[in-house]
């Protein structure tokens, strides 16, 4: 949602587009570089108060079986009991409870985000890039996020010590978000 005259025209509810959306993170490896990954499979809504930021609200479900980090056993491994009992736990969820605009084209969302059957609350720090008609007349508007969570918090504990000190998986992991999505009706 951006500071632009016509911000009432963005009212609405829209769904997520899996196709042109990114859910991803990046968690320290072995003290020296990032490992990347994403999820390939999520649904979820956005109800957009151009009016009121304040009263927009978004929900989403990540399938943890289809995180993608690029190696599939290092997939295998997180989907396993040491890290995201897929098995047992097949959901992530974020379900809003506030909105604020920061200024601009900044916003904040506020909401439990649920791992593990763990609900924790997260703050996600977004920037509006725009609202477009796409060539087959759908209604898109575009945000950007990006949140930082410590996975301990979630029982995310696994990990190995390295000979020289440290740990292989950080703690903090950078969560990110590209999101379009389309208005209904």
């Amino acid at each position: 949602m951006s500071s632009t005259p016509d911000l009432a025209t963005l009212t609405g509810e829209y769904t997520i587009d899996p196709a042109h959306t990114t859910i991803g993170f990046t968690a320290r490896h072995a003290m020296v570089t990032n490992v990347k990954g994403k999820f390939l499979d999520f649904s979820g809504t956005l109800n957009l108060d151009g009016g009121d930021p304040s009263r927009s609200t978004a929900s989403l479900d990540v399938t943890m079986d289809s995180i993608d980090t690029g190696s599939p056993d290092r997939d295998g491994h997180l989907k396993s009991s040491d890290f995201f009992k897929t098995d047992e736990f097949p959901t992530m969820t974020f379900r809003s409870t506030g909105a604020e605009s920061l200024g601009g084209d900044d916003y904040r969302i506020t909401g439990d985000l649920t791992i593990l059957g763990t609900t924790k609350p997260l703050a996600i720090d977004l920037e509006f890039n725009g609202a477009a008609k796409d060539p087959f007349g759908n209604e898109r508007v575009g945000f950007e996020g990006k949140a930082e969570i410590k996975r301990s918090e979630w029982g995310l504990t696994w990990n190995a010590t390295l000979e020289t000190g440290g740990v292989l998986v950080s703690d903090k992991i950078k969560l990110n978000f590209d999101i379009s999505a389309i208005k209904q009706g």
